[in-house]
């Protein structure tokens, strides 16, 4: 992933110094990776607690640096995400009680309506629900893809599989949320 002109070299040069205890070169981490995972944790639960869920995330990772054994296939960002992963399933198992809004809850106040709030809205709900119709897999490799922005290789060393798989997978998962999509969601598309 190299956002914002860092190189997978420079990240190794970060971590390393970091381990020894380097807060700057940990901030520079954080900066990197902080937009990708925040993405992708946001698309999985609500707002506020994805929020304290990234945070949670690069506390581990700072506790957890001496961990990281560098290898040629596992980049740093693998790695993070790996995290973030098991961070959204933990946050799961802890909390099953979210609520959503119901959608005819309405406001008499004219002046509150914001027909593109609403709209994004809208439309935001309706691809987490087909998102929630898809197979486990197939969301995790859209996730990691298309909010998160992983390429492929990294998704692959993400999920632990090869990259043709996710590929394919990602190929089919799109189909499939496709065809689940509604006529007028798809038409923005």
């Amino acid at each position: 992933m190299e956002q914002g002109g860092i190189t997978e070299e420079q990240i190794m040069s970060l971590v390393a110094k970091s381990r020894e205890g380097d807060t700057q070169s940990f901030s520079k981490i954080y900066d990197h990776y902080f937009a990708s995972v925040y993405r992708y944790a946001a698309i999985r639960v609500p707002r506020e607690v994805a929020e304290d869920l990234v945070a949670e995330v690069f506390v581990k990772a700072w506790e957890k640096l001496h961990t990281f054994k560098e290898r040629k296939n596992v980049p740093f960002g693998a790695w993070l995400f790996r995290i973030a992963r098991n961070e959204v399933i933990d946050t799961y198992r802890m909390s099953k009680t979210w609520e959503e809004v119901p959608e005819d809850l309405s406001d008499p106040d004219e002046l509150n309506r914001a027909d593109a709030g609403v709209n994004r809205h809208y439309v935001l709900k309706t691809v987490r629900g087909a998102l929630a119709k898809l197979p486990k897999r197939y969301r995790e490799v859209l996730s990691l893809c298309f909010i998160a922005d992983l390429s492929h290789e990294e998704a692959a060393k993400v999920l632990r599989c090869s990259v043709g798989a996710i590929r394919v997978m990602k190929f089919r998962a799109l189909q499939q949320l496709k065809d689940i999509l509604p006529p007028e969601i798809k038409e923005n598309l």
